[in-house]
């Protein structure tokens, strides 16, 4: 027996409401269809909020993280229309989210989007996400392969260049892919369904291309690592192998039950030798065996700061986004620093932050003196720098807590109580979907409900000791249902225990305050 959003699925493709858009803008959001206004609009990328009701969000597509300035005007521009309710939010897959949308003017919008080469199509529900790759590939020194066109083209591929690839929308559950070309996991690998790394054939180094790990995802019932596929692929393969692998997921992934149609449910039913076998038949031929190793060689980078790139005399400058939230005159004031310091060229970072590009030795000492960089620092304490959060309660409809606002406030607090010789990463998710990566985290948090003095109070559950870059691996948690109110001193004590950390004064810390609107507001 289909379940809900398979029967959904079978009686139209949500891609078809593409058509009905203009007649949706005019008719106004209450006189839709509740299937189409709850699920199918996703399929364009457009998301009613109970939260916000007659305010839509909209999640943008942006391969690789790779942005222009013309590109970030116009998605500051749709931001400005909103008002006091415009808010934009960089994700922890390289994209951005927007916030206040109304429903009529999505046709502007949609235009827009077409005229910078922007599209939001297939970028929810059970479609490919957005495809991640390394933030500063074609400018990093050290890279072995620039991804940017393996993203673009992977792109394409399944939203047929924007428009929507109907071949592709009716997959399973959602799918995440990701494209390494540097030394350091900038994507995450092991978290996602399909992912590339980088990998030399021999080990005289003379071939280059990319061992294949899948299966990998989070979520409120099951975390998987990625694992080896066994497969090494050339670069001039990767577009084919994803379109054959996503055909056999499509075609006999489970479908009966939404808690297990992810890819890895697949895997284990088929077991990982007959999944290898089935992509090898869609593609057409055998595939080699994996490389002896990959070339995850080093620490996880967050590329905040000022970097010497590869071409000869220029920089690129990482800007920390405390918990990725950005509102239009930022976002105008982003474009204006990219084009008057650097050539236009912007990426977004799976940390939520942004760097500016093409930064000549000559520009950086004006660039740094910038007030926005005030807001947006280049040297960020060691708290704030490994700082992520999802959207949490304030918009999203399954988180348990509020996040963005909590977060900053708490993490305000601790860099206030103590000295830390080193990055702390700490991931804060509003739910148990894990949206925010917490197992990835150094110190990761998942909203819940807990009991303190008899009441039920926001708490979260703890996870500890994920690590990122070379030998990467998920941490577990090691706390349950602890209140939010708790977490000043509890996280406090972890990070002198376990990070070192020095204690600034002796007095004792005080509960964490939960309001902070004037850290992160919606107007």
């Amino acid at each position: 027996m289909a379940n809900k959003i398979e029967a959904l699925k079978a009686a139209k493709d949500g891609l078809a409401i593409k058509a009905e858009i203009a007649r949706f803008a005019e008719i106004g959001w209450e006189a839709i269809d509740d299937d189409d206004l709850q699920h199918r609009l996703k399929w364009l990328g457009v998301f009613f909020r109970k939260s916000t009701p007659g305010r839509f969000m909209v999640r943008m597509r942006i391969p690789n993280g790779l942005l222009s300035s013309d590109q970030m005007r116009v998605l500051a521009s749709v931001v400005e229309k909103c008002g006091e309710h415009g808010v934009a939010d960089i994700t922890t897959r390289q994209n951005i989210q927007m916030r206040g949308i109304l429903l009529e003017d999505v046709p502007e919008m949609f235009d827009k989007f077409r005229s910078v080469g922007l599209t939001s199509v297939q970028s929810a529900m059970d479609n490919i996400r957005n495809i991640t790759g390394s933030p500063v590939a074609g400018i990093d020194a050290n890279e072995l392969y620039d991804t940017r066109e393996l993203a673009i083209q992977v792109q394409n591929l399944l939203t047929n260049n924007g428009e929507g690839n109907p071949a592709f929308t009716n997959l399973p559950r959602k799918f995440n892919i990701a494209i390494a070309g540097c030394r350091d996991n900038s994507t995450h690998a092991e978290i996602n369904d399909l992912a590339f790394v980088p990998a030399f054939k021999e080990e005289s180094k003379e071939t280059f291309g990319f061992n294949v790990l899948v299966g990998g995802f989070f979520s409120a019932k099951r975390i998987a690592a990625a694992i080896p596929l066994n497969v090494w692929v050339a670069p001039e393969d990767v577009v084919a192998l994803c379109e054959a692998l996503l055909i056999v997921f499509r075609d006999n992934g489970l479908r009966d039950s939404r808690q297990k149609s992810r890819l890895m449910y697949l895997i284990d039913e088929w077991g990982i030798e007959k999944f290898r076998m089935e992509v090898e038949k869609q593609m057409g031929k055998p595939l080699a065996a994996a490389a002896a190793k990959d070339e995850i060689e080093w620490e996880k980078r967050d590329h905040i700061g000022v970097h010497k790139q590869k071409q000869a005399g220029l920089n690129y400058v990482g800007l920390q986004i405390p918990v990725g939230r950005m509102y239009a005159p930022d976002m105008y004031e982003f474009a204006r620093l990219a084009e008057t310091y650097g050539n236009g060229d912007m990426r977004l970072t799976v940390e939520q932050n942004l760097i500016i590009t093409h930064v000549s030795d000559a520009n950086v000492t004006e660039l740094l003196q910038e007030p926005l960089l005030q807001k947006f620092p280049v040297d960020p304490d060691n708290l704030m720098r490994g700082l992520v959060s999802c959207t949490g309660n304030q918009f999203c409809p399954v988180a348990i807590v509020e996040t963005k606002n909590r977060s900053l406030a708490l993490t305000k607090q601790l860099a206030e109580d103590y000295e830390l010789k080193k990055v702390v990463r700490i991931h804060w998710s509003g739910c148990p979907n894990s949206c925010a990566q917490p197992q990835v985290a150094d110190i990761g948090f998942t909203g819940c409900k807990a009991r303190k003095d008899g009441k039920v109070v926001d708490g979260v559950d703890i996870y500890m000791g994920g690590t990122v870059g070379k030998d990467a691996h998920l941490g577990t948690c090691v706390m349950e249902k602890v209140p939010c109110e708790d977490l000043r001193e509890v996280v406090g004590k972890l990070l002198v225990e376990r990070f070192g950390a020095i204690p600034r004064t002796t007095s004792t810390n005080v509960a964490i305050a939960t309001s902070s609107a004037e850290l992160v507001s919606v107007n």
